[in-house]
């Protein structure tokens, strides 16, 4: 399950990413998450996936 509150999804979110995931697609795909409900969330605090970085920025 993932945090509802907008920055610690962030921080959980980009931990993810750097310790287990290649991609916010292979993340979203291995928690079953909806890709656009996540990065519209994240966009709400201003953070927006840099695919480069493979984290939010």
């Amino acid at each position: 399950m993932l945090p509802e509150d907008p920055v610690m999804l962030l921080s959980y979110v980009n931990t993810q990413l750097r310790d287990h995931y290649s991609s916010l697609e292979d993340l979203c795909r291995s928690l079953g998450v909806d890709r656009q409900a996540l990065t519209e969330k994240l966009k709400s605090i201003d953070y927006e996936y840099e695919e480069a970085r493979n984290q939010f920025v």
